[in-house]
């Protein structure tokens, strides 16, 4: 066998299908798109469209309730704080607050969120003061039996 020998087995790809190349091809003219109107332009997108009748998005019911005055909080694991100490990103004699957090980058930020809530997954190795706007009763109770504080600012104090 040779290089130039060598071909695709039988079936293995499809012929692509030319449009719009006169109507010898079976495809011509109007290119399978069928006649005049909005569906026979590009860039049509009618999802959701079922020709006049009630779309089922609205006949279905609405379950459920959104408050709108929910407070988002940015995430903070023990383990990436001890991380970040660790590497550091953060001062391990200084009080750290929110805005030390957000410096360092291991927090996101943004408009929407009402501040940061400490979480207890991970392992913190050193005592820590920590001011933060939630915290778990397990990263408190973490911190604590290492040694460390936690100010929760706000009524967020200790939720599960």
């Amino acid at each position: 066998m040779k290089l130039n020998e060598i071909r695709d087995n039988e079936g293995a790809r499809n012929k692509f299908k030319r449009i719009g190349r006169g109507i010898g091809s079976g495809k011509g003219k109007t290119g399978g798109r069928g006649v005049k109107g909005q569906k026979a332009r590009t860039g049509v997108s009618l999802n959701g469209f079922e020709g006049g009748q009630l779309p089922i998005y609205r006949r279905l019911p609405k379950r459920g309730f959104v408050n709108p005055f929910r407070k988002e909080y940015a995430p903070l694991n023990l383990g990436a704080l001890d991380k970040a100490i660790e590497e550091g990103r953060l001062p391990a004699d200084q009080a750290l607050t929110e805005d030390h957090l957000r410096a360092s980058g291991i927090v996101r930020t943004g408009a929407k969120l009402a501040g940061v809530r400490l979480l207890g997954q991970g392992q913190i190795t050193r005592a820590v003061n920590i001011t933060v706007s939630g915290a778990s009763a397990t990263a408190v109770a973490a911190i604590q039996a290492a040694g460390g504080t936690v100010t929760v600012i706000g009524a967020e104090a200790t939720e599960a």
